[in-house]
């Protein structure tokens, strides 16, 4: 009887054998993808480096490789050698499509982040008891961009601030260090700000709001040296403990850095300042070719993307919800709702290279 069984079950086997090589074998899932090539901001660069968004990308379809450039660079480069271009804030698009002959492509904004100031807590707590700063927490705080633009004004020193005196790493003028505004977005969107302020609350608009404002934002830029040309070096220079005291950031590259890397303990003399008059910078995807005219519309509305870009410090759109549920261990630094924060325009690309070309000299 077992040696019937062994025989039976044998046949049996043997018959399944026959049965998948005649339907061809057994199938293994495979995505046939695209390789698209993209220039992107630098503070996106580990986005599209993280071995999750590869995978999810190659789910739907893509192979995505990256550049980094300035955002207000990107139109002076070999377009023609890109199937896309991922500025970080609509400004810009305009140009590069013009530049790339796709004027008129359907851009898409899949994300957004608001501009910070990141300050070392001896600086934070020097500017709060001086009137430039009101903080919320112990690591979280308000810059008031009408006292601070005094201070820059009147090139007020470190020294001259009350309680300077027993932190010795805070000397020379006041001053908050960004990038090249005529070729980086944070470092153009600081101008807008600051300009807005300066020009009495209003969006600078033509040669005369230049002529006024242009003395004042001389004195923020020329102050600082040489320039970067994007957000990623100085921030990583101050985490790493050197650099400036103050330094312009994006929300997303500080709740990256909370989400991601807690462990290190970089953020722990690192006090969050939100100024109190911003411009957004929603980070707008530009299609150059055929083959990354849908990629856009995936970023911004694939779940598992989503989610990737919060985690990279993103705020997706219409994803406050999102973004608060996923840095709520995180809230002691950041401010999910933009409480208290007053939300204005940037001038025209023409008024605002202007003024950064004037603000260099």
């Amino acid at each position: 009887m077992r040696r019937i069984l062994g025989i039976a079950l044998a046949v049996l086997l043997l018959g399944g054998v026959i049965a998948v090589a005649l339907a061809g074998g057994e199938k293994t899932p495979s995505t046939a993808t695209k390789t698209v090539r993209g220039v992107v901001g630098s503070e996106k660069s580990e986005y599209f480096r993280d071995p999750d968004v590869v995978k999810a990308l190659a789910d739907k379809g893509y192979t995505v490789k990256t550049e980094t450039s300035g955002s207000w660079a990107m139109d002076q480069l070999a377009l023609k050698d890109f199937d896309f271009a991922f500025p970080s804030s609509s400004e810009p698009a305009p140009e590069i499509e013009a530049a790339a002959g796709v004027k008129g492509a359907q851009t898409t904004k899949p994300f957004f982040s608001p501009l910070v100031v990141i300050a070392r807590a001896n600086a934070a707590k020097v500017l709060a008891d001086n009137g430039l700063v009101k903080m919320t927490g112990k690591n979280s705080g308000t810059l008031l961009m009408g006292p601070y633009l005094k201070a820059a004004a009147e090139d007020r020193k470190w020294q001259q601030l009350s309680g300077s005196a027993e932190f010795a790493e805070l000397t020379g003028t006041v001053f908050i260090k960004t990038t090249d505004p005529t070729t980086s977005n944070s470092g153009a969107l600081f101008l807008a700000a600051t300009s807005n302020v300066a020009n009495d609350k209003t969006v600078v608009s033509d040669d005369a709001g230049i002529d006024r404002t242009a003395p004042l934002m001389q004195k923020l830029i020329r102050v600082q040296g040489a320039l970067e040309p994007s957000t990623d070096d100085p921030f990583r220079a101050f985490i790493s403990g050197s650099g400036e005291p103050l330094i312009l950031a994006y929300e997303s590259q500080v709740a990256s850095l909370l989400q991601q890397k807690p462990e290190t303990g970089a953020a722990d003399n690192m006090v969050v300042l939100y100024p109190d008059t911003t411009v957004n910078s929603p980070h707008t995807f530009v299609p150059i070719s055929e083959n990354a005219k849908e990629l856009g519309s995936l970023l911004a509305n694939d779940p598992k993307l989503r989610a990737l870009a919060v985690r990279h410090g993103f705020r997706p759109q219409n994803g406050v919800p999102e973004f608060t549920a996923a840095t709520a261990s995180h809230a002691a630094y950041l401010n999910p709702e933009l409480a208290g924060i007053r939300q204005v325009s940037a001038p025209t690309v023409k008024i605002l290279m202007a003024l950064a070309a004037r603000a260099k000299g």
